[in-house]
């Protein structure tokens, strides 16, 4: 008889949690069927096995995080809702260091996949952040692109002792964003003086 309660969202949470405790290179259907308290075949009766339980928990992060850098950005502009995203970016990997692994070259399957909606919440509170530059429209993805990559890259460093050099961490990442939001309004003064020298239509 199935454990009351059990259930696919019961199964992932489980799987995520057990990620982040013991990472997730160590995660296995047999070890979340022992935290559940449950044979390991019971689980197959939510989950189609390790793939589809992992596939799941990067649903269930990415969204976290969206919701964690939405949060956070929520009333904010240009450098302060930068700001924002990342400390809520680099807060959560640490965190969640085992869950947040599960995103890394996983890919949506198809424009159905409950995976390309999640990532399209999430990163939708990056290109909030990136409307405050005003930027040109042709350099919107790129930079949207940009800030993903070294936020991504920052905090995963971190979790895994990359830094290793003895200047603070924490003095890195603040010039870091502070380097961010001087390019992003270089990038927006241009873009203003180009809106600026476009030939004027001729008045009739």
């Amino acid at each position: 008889m199935p454990r009351a309660g059990l259930d696919a969202a019961a199964v992932t949470e489980a799987g995520a949690a057990l990620a982040d405790e013991i990472g997730f290179a160590q995660l296995s259907m047999s070890l979340v069927a022992e935290r559940l308290g449950v044979r390991t075949p019971s689980l197959y009766k939510h989950v189609e096995g390790l793939a589809d339980l992992t596939r799941r928990i990067c649903i269930l992060t990415v969204t976290e995080l969206g919701e964690a850098v939405r949060d956070a950005t929520q009333g904010r502009a240009r450098r302060d809702a930068l700001e924002g995203a990342a400390r809520a970016l680099r807060g959560y990997v640490k965190q969640h260091p085992g869950r947040y692994a599960t995103t890394v070259g996983v890919r949506p399957t198809g424009p159905d996949d409950p995976l390309a909606a999640a990532l399209e919440r999430a990163l939708t509170p990056l290109s909030a952040v990136l409307l405050g530059y005003r930027l040109d429209p042709a350099e919107e993805t790129h930079a949207v692109r940009m800030l993903r990559s070294m936020l991504h890259g920052f905090a995963t460093l971190e979790i895994s002792d990359g830094f290793q050099m003895s200047t603070s961490v924490n003095t890195s990442f603040t010039w870091m964003i502070d380097f961010i939001d001087q390019g992003l309004k270089a990038a927006a003064e241009d873009a203003a003086v180009g809106r600026e020298v476009l030939p004027q239509s001729p008045q009739l």
